[in-house]
């Protein structure tokens, strides 16, 4: 009968019952049974603990040097917009050389008043090697403001000026792109766009409402573009 009581309970009710304290009294064997049951608990329990503490000071210790290392990459990296101000810098003093190493491989830039983007560095210096040779040193670009405080794109309202006097017309704006190459913050887009020498006014407007319908009306039309 007890046999079959036994039998009819799981394993773990078993092990629950045979830890049971107030059974445990009637029986001296099982009352050791269950002292050594729970030292060996408490062993393991101590051991689980030691085992996460290690895991836990390791993977702690791993964010921090993470954390570090990248702080110090950070730090001996140039800054965005210090890249783009020694870029204009070069332009100005038609230093090409100095802006060579500035401009990634794959660089595309644009500038809005030529009809396609300048793509890699050996067009894009070539581009300016032109700009160079076509304008006297005496025009200058100047810097009205630019966007410092982010990391890889930059922003930049200028204007030109001829011998410290501001140059008709010559009023823009630039938005550059950055990425880290071989330890280094390079450009590898940007886009310029120039006041125009001639201002439409609101007749722009017409001519934008004019192409809306237009397109409204053959909707085919927009793939030509």
């Amino acid at each position: 009968m007890v046999a079959t009581a036994i039998c009819s309970v799981s394993p773990f009710s078993q092990a629950v019952k045979l830890l049971d304290p107030p059974h445990s009294d009637s029986n001296p064997s099982i009352k050791i049974f269950a002292n050594k049951s729970n030292l060996h608990r408490t062993q393991i329990t101590s051991t689980r603990r030691k085992i996460c503490n290690r895991v836990l000071k390791s993977s702690s210790n791993d964010v921090v040097t993470n954390v570090v290392a990248t702080s110090e990459v950070e730090l001996e990296l140039e800054s965005a917009s210090n890249v783009v101000r020694k870029f204009y810098g070069g332009i100005n003093g038609r230093d090409l050389s100095s802006v060579e190493p500035l401009i990634a491989d794959n660089c595309v830039y644009e500038d809005l008043i030529f009809p396609h983007p300048f793509v890699g560095r050996k067009a894009i210096l070539e581009f300016f090697e032109k700009f160079n040779d076509s304008i006297s040193e005496d025009l200058q670009f100047v810097i009205d403001d630019i966007s410092a405080e982010d990391s890889i794109a930059v922003g930049v309202i200028w204007h030109l000026e001829w011998k410290g006097r501001p140059f008709p017309f010559s009023k823009g704006c630039s938005f550059y792109k950055l990425e880290v190459v071989n330890g280094q913050r390079k450009i590898i887009y940007g886009r310029d766009s120039v006041e125009p020498a001639i201002k439409p006014g609101e007749t722009a407007l017409v001519a934008i409402r004019g192409v809306t319908w237009l397109l409204q009306q053959f909707p085919q039309l927009a793939e030509r573009f």
